[in-house]
């Protein structure tokens, strides 16, 4: 039936041969980060986060990943490439970019941007008012390295309200029920309760840890105890 049609309207036909939908698989665009140090941030709350919801499939994690977010042009200014950032109710699996129109119109709950001297102005204006307006992103914040500067701010009836830090300095994301505060000079995520959100390997040196002091606990009972046999005049078995 579209065939009788196009034959019958030429206009039709033209016009149609003028519209360019983008690719639904697109490649992520987004240029390297500006240094170690920054890809070590990323990483560090990536791997934090998927860590302590290791059990989750329902999120989507990532940083430094092309967010397209329209529909009419695919490599136009209407994308952006957070540092950080997290997706509630997504499925858990890899992706060569966020599409937004293929994810049900869905924009990220959670993003940070870890600021340079190149990037600060932006991620501070630009990228602020994009994730307020447009992404209405529920929790953003940003992070500076060197000056371990941390802000965020929370979407309340359409704008930003910023946070308030906590004693310790800490900001409370209210989609991850996460904090967020410096530790040892890094972004961290902390729980509720204060606890440190370990990565893998950290739980990881912890269980070992641990072990090795239950070990040398247990060696020393051992020979608490073997010392009381001596004195009772009684020759402990080598096992003990």
């Amino acid at each position: 039936m579209s065939q009788s049609v196009a034959s019958e309207s030429p206009i039709l036909t033209d016009v149609a041969e003028d519209i360019t939908f983008p690719p639904g698989d697109l490649w992520s665009d987004e240029p390297p980060l500006e240094s170690d140090w920054h890809r070590k941030q990323m990483e560090l709350l990536i791997g934090s986060l998927e860590s302590w919801w290791q059990e989750r499939q329902d999120f989507y994690v990532t940083g430094n990943l092309t967010i397209y977010y329209s529909p009419d042009q695919s490599k136009s200014e209407d994308f952006r490439g957070p540092d950080f950032f997290v997706v509630l109710g997504a499925e858990r699996r890899e992706r060569k970019s966020w599409v937004v129109w293929q994810e049900n119109g869905t924009y990220p709950h959670v993003i940070v941007e870890i600021l340079s001297d190149s990037t600060a102005a932006i991620d501070k204006g630009l990228k602020k008012q994009i994730y307020q307006d447009t992404f209405r992103t529920p929790d953003y914040f940003w992070f500076d390295p060197a000056t371990l500067e941390l802000k965020g701010f929370h979407l309340v009836d359409g704008q930003y309200q910023e946070l308030t830090a906590t004693e310790q300095g800490w900001l409370w994301s209210q989609q991850l029920r996460l904090h967020l505060g410096v530790y040892e000079g890094r972004l961290r995520f902390f729980t509720p309760d204060g606890q440190l959100v370990l990565l893998g390997e950290e739980q990881e040196r912890q269980r070992a840890e641990q072990e090795r002091q239950r070990a040398e606990q247990s060696e020393r009972e051992n020979a608490r105890l073997r010392e009381q046999l001596r004195a009772l005049g009684i020759e402990p078995k080598s096992e003990l």
